[in-house]
């Protein structure tokens, strides 16, 4: 499966934004920032996690998963291994709601920096 480099489009935000499109919802101009922040954050725990096994383990592409979030529903590209050891933390395997508080802290690691 190839990877896309997305990259979130601040000045199309801040037209949306102008234009009067929602912050929030299904089709709310943070909803795309918060996926792509929560997919680059599971790219690095399973980074981490492959460079910890002790056992030759691998990527094994991804599985697809809806989440649901204040900021809208999105649907999340999480990472696999071979092995299938690979837990990721930010959102659990059968996770499938974003809470409050991880949202505030994922948007705030992409306002700081």
């Amino acid at each position: 499966m190839p990877k896309s480099k997305q990259s979130f489009d601040f000045q199309a935000a801040v037209d949306a934004l102008r234009s009067g499109q929602d912050l929030n919802g299904d089709n709310g101009i943070l909803t795309p920032l918060i996926k792509q922040i929560t997919e680059a954050a599971m790219q690095v725990e399973l980074d981490q996690h492959l460079e910890e096994e002790l056992i030759p383990n691998r990527k094994n592409g991804s599985s697809k998963k809806t989440i649901k979030s204040t900021g809208g529903s999105f649907e999340l590209n999480a990472p696999r291994d071979r092995a299938g050891s690979f837990e990721p933390q930010i959102i659990k395997k059968n996770q499938t709601y974003l809470t409050d508080e991880l949202e505030c802290k994922i948007l705030s690691m992409f306002f700081g920096g």
